[in-house]
C-alpha cells in the first residue's frame, strides 16, 4: 500500500498540521495574507458543523438573520471596553469609490454594536422579550500570526445575541448557551472540553463574564472552542436599549452574546488526527463509508453499487470509489488522508470468498462481513468509531491534567505541555506574571477543590481553582 509522506507528529507537530491540512485538501491560504480558501473536502465537514449546530440553537429559540460587514466605526467607540479590547484587531475602510469616507468602516470583528443598535428600535415593551438572533457570517481579525483554520485575517463563524427584561434570565441564557456548545462538542464534534469562567483577562472585551470551551490539543496546547458572554447591561446603556416593563417603568435590558468558528475544525484535526492524516467522527464525514471497487468486473460493481445503495438507504452518507485506473494503494491512502471513517473494499477475491473487507479508520483494524450483511456492518461501526474517539479525547485529556503547587514546577513543566490545576488568588499582577511563565495563560476557572491553599503566583490565599496552559 502507498504511504501518506506527513511529517510525524512527534517530530513537527505544526509541520504535521499544516501537512494534513493540504495533503487533505481542507484548505490553503488564499491570496491575501492571512485568508484562507476553504477547499470543498473542509468545506463539506463546515456544513455538517453548521447543520447540526444550527438545528441545536434553533430549538433554543433563535431565528437565523443577516446583518452588514461595514460597521461604522461611531459604533464600536460607544462601548469603551468593547473599542479597547478589539483595536488592535481591526480592519479599518476609510476610502471608497475613489473618495475618502467622511467616518471610517470598519469591517465586522464581531456585531455587537452593529446588533445592539437594531436591538434598541426594535425593543419597546417586556413583550418584546427575549430577542434572539443567530447570525452565520464571516469576520475579520487583522492576525499576526495566521494559521490556517485556527486564526486567520478573515473566517467563517456563527455568533448569536440575544436581549433579556432581567439579568437573571442573561445569566440563564449565557449557561444554556454554553451547555450547548459543550453537547455539540462532544454529541457530534467527540471532543471532551472543559468548561468554565474565563478570567478578566482573558474576558470578552465588553463583558461582565465570559464562559468557555477549552479542549486539549495532542501536542499539549488548549484551544479555546467556543464562548458564551453575559454583557450584562454594559451594551443596553451604551446603546440605550430599554424597555417598559409590566408596571409602565423603562428599564435598560440585559444582552449576551455566543460564537464559535471554523476553529473548530482545527480542533478537530489536532484531537483526533494522527500520523496518517485526518479521523474524522462519523458526525461530521462528509463520507462515512467509501467502496473501493478493486477492479472492473461487471459483478464487482453490481455488488458495490447495491452495498452503496443499501447503505445510503440506512440514510448512510456512502460514496463508492470506481476509480480502477487508480491503483487501490493509492486510493486507500486518500480516504485515509480525508479521515474517512469506515472503508469497504471490495474485489473478485472477495466476492469468490463471498466477504467483503472492512476497515476501521480510528484504529486501523480490519475485519469480514458477508457480502449482504456488509452494509448493515459497515453502518453498525459508526456509533462505534464515534463513541471510541470521545472516549480518546477524554481520556487524553484526563492522563495530561496535572496538579501543580509551585510556580518552579510549572515553569519546568509547561513546556512538555498540558493542563495544569492551580490555585489561584485572582490578582491582576498574578494573572499577568503567569504570562512570563514560558507562555501560560489562565484557560479558565473549574469547579474543584484547590490542590493548594494558597495562590500559586502570589502566595495568597487562594480563592480560585484554575486551568493553566499554553494555548493556541
Amino acid at each position: 500500500m502507498a504511504k501518506a509522506v506527513l511529517t510525524p507528529q512527534a517530530e513537527n507537530f505544526p509541520a504535521w498540521y499544516q501537512d494534513v491540512v493540504a495533503r487533505a485538501e481542507l484548505a490553503e491560504n488564499g491570496p491575501a495574507r492571512g485568508s484562507m480558501v476553504i477547499r470543498p473536502w473542509g468545506y463539506a465537514i463546515w456544513e455538517l458543523m453548521q447543520a447540526d449546530m444550527d438545528r441545536r440553537i434553533k430549538a433554543t429559540g433563535a431565528q437565523n438573520a443577516a446583518f452588514p460587514m461595514f460597521i461604522p466605526m461611531s459604533f464600536l467607540e460607544k462601548e469603551k471596553e468593547h473599542v479597547k479590547g478589539f483595536s488592535p484587531e481591526l480592519a479599518v475602510v476609510t476610502h471608497g469609490g475613489g473618495e475618502e469616507l467622511a467616518e471610517p468602516l470598519v469591517v465586522r470583528p464581531t456585531s455587537e454594536t452593529m446588533i445592539n443598535h437594531y436591538f434598541a428600535k426594535w425593543i419597546q415593551s417586556h413583550r418584546d422579550l427575549p430577542l434572539m438572533i443567530n447570525l452565520w457570517n464571516n469576520v475579520v481579525r487583522w492576525e499576526l500570526r495566521p494559521r490556517l483554520f485556527l486564526r486567520t485575517t478573515e473566517f467563517n463563524w456563527q455568533e448569536g445575541h440575544t436581549v433579556h427584561a432581567g439579568y437573571a434570565d442573561a445569566v440563564e441564557e449565557t449557561a444554556r448557551m454554553l451547555e450547548v456548545y459543550r453537547r455539540f462538542m462532544a454529541e457530534t464534534l467527540a471532543i471532551s472540553v472543559v468548561v468554565g469562567e474565563k478570567s478578566p483577562g482573558e474576558r470578552f472585551a465588553g463583558a461582565d463574564h465570559t464562559f468557555t470551551c477549552e479542549a486539549l490539543m495532542r501536542d499539549g496546547k488548549a484551544l479555546q472552542m467556543g464562548t458564551s458572554h453575559n454583557l450584562g447591561h454594559n451594551f443596553a446603556r451604551a446603546f440605550d436599549i430599554r424597555y417598559l416593563d409590566a408596571s409602565g417603568e423603562r428599564r435598560f435590558a440585559a444582552t449576551t452574546s455566543w460564537g464559535t468558528s471554523t476553529r473548530m475544525i482545527g480542533g478537530t484535526i489536532m484531537v483526533h488526527g494522527d500520523d496518517h492524516g485526518l479521523r474524522l467522527p462519523p458526525s461530521i464525514a462528509p463520507h462515512q463509508v467509501v467502496i473501493l471497487q478493486l477492479d472492473d468486473a461487471g459483478e464487482v460493481a453490481e455488488v458495490a453499487g447495491r452495498i452503496e445503495a443499501e447503505l445510503r438507504k440506512a440514510g448512510v452518507r456512502a460514496h463508492l470509489d470506481a476509480r480502477t485506473h487508480t491503483s487501490f494503494g493509492r486510493r486507500s491512502v486518500e480516504w485515509e488522508l480525508k479521515g474517512v471513517p469506515v472503508r469497504i473494499e471490495l474485489g473478485a477475491r472477495e466476492l469468490t470468498a463471498g466477504r467483503a473487507t472492512l476497515v476501521r479508520r480510528d484504529d486501523r483494524s480490519k475485519s469480514v462481513a458477508p457480502l449482504d450483511g456488509a452494509a448493515r456492518a459497515a453502518a453498525g461501526l459508526l456509533d462505534e468509531i464515534q463513541l471510541a474517539l470521545l472516549t480518546a479525547s477524554h481520556t487524553y485529556r484526563e492522563e495530561h491534567t496535572y496538579p501543580v503547587t509551585e510556580l518552579d514546577e510549572l515553569r519546568r513543566r509547561i513546556g512538555d505541555g498540558g493542563l495544569f490545576l492551580a490555585a489561584w488568588s485572582g490578582t491582576a499582577e498574578s494573572e499577568q506574571a503567569l504570562g512570563a511563565v514560558g507562555g501560560a495563560t489562565i484557560r479558565c476557572l473549574v469547579d474543584a477543590a484547590p490542590p493548594a491553599p494558597n495562590c500559586l503566583v502570589t502566595g495568597l490565599p487562594a480563592k480560585h481553582t484554575v486551568l493553566i496552559g499554553r494555548a493556541y
